[in-house]
């Protein structure tokens, strides 16, 4: 419940400075696929946008649909909407300069698109998502997917590039490897301390080779991060470089 709680606060600080500058009509993205933070960020965004674009993996039987739609807002996917104003969503970890890893759900092709048609593209994560360096917290790698017949072929290019032990990303609830909404698996690939001191270099690298389709570094797109922090205070990272500290919220 305080985490629940804690990101609402965080979504609407995100979101209350960014009202003075966008137009009466506004395009509002976010990808989630956690019914409970899709609320969080619904309910936050009511009276700020006349669109809420959303990324092609929340499918139909999903309650955020319902959730859009029972909240008065008009359902859009990226490729109806000319330009969205902001995207919200959040990291499995950031670094210092705001690059972060993304892909724990195995949704960051989709997630990617949705932040790079942004204007804006905002991070709302708890404290332990907010790191120095990459790879610092979020032990189980760079995750990158791969069209399924190449995976084999990949897991050997990932290990030339300095990756010690890329796997293939397992499904929990049933048998075989996961399986993305764009019918692809996803490898998780880590990568040492000194890769990780520059994530874009490792991004491009990663990404060019034959194989893949998307990589779960997210390097120079995010506009703004916020982190929740245990005693209920928001430490808030902008690209400019300005760090801020807000006391916990009273209400």
């Amino acid at each position: 419940m305080f985490r629940s709680r804690l990101l609402l606060v965080l979504i609407r600080i995100a979101l209350e400075p960014l009202l003075l500058t966008l137009t009466s009509h506004r395009s509002f993205g976010f990808s989630t696929n956690s019914t409970p933070a899709a609320a969080n960020v619904i309910e936050a965004s009511k009276q700020l946008a006349a669109y809420t674009a959303v990324d092609q993996h929340i499918k139909p039987e999903h309650t955020s649909k319902e959730l859009i739609v029972n909240a008065g807002l008009t359902l859009g996917d990226v490729d109806q909407i000319s330009a969205i104003d902001v995207t919200i969503d959040g990291a499995d970890e950031v670094d210092k300069n705001l690059n972060s890893i993304k892909g724990g759900g195995a949704c960051h092709l989709r997630e990617k698109v949705v932040a790079e048609a942004a204007s804006t593209f905002i991070v709302v994560a708890d404290y332990r998502k907010n790191a120095e360096f990459l790879g610092t917290n979020w032990a189980p790698g760079v995750p990158v997917e791969v069209v399924p017949f190449a995976y084999v072929k990949v897991l050997r290019d990932l290990k030339a590039l300095g990756s010690p032990h890329p796997v293939l990303r397992m499904a929990v609830k049933k048998a075989g490897p996961i399986v993305t909404d764009n019918g692809n698996f996803v490898i998780d690939a880590p990568f040492g301390r000194e890769d990780m001191l520059d994530p874009a270099a490792v991004l491009t690298k990663i990404k060019l080779l034959t194989g893949v389709v998307e990589v779960g570094l997210f390097c120079n797109i995010v506009t703004a991060a916020y982190f929740g922090n245990a005693d209920g205070s928001v430490s808030i990272r902008k690209a400019d470089g300005i760090v801020e500290e807000l006391a916990p919220s009273s209400s």
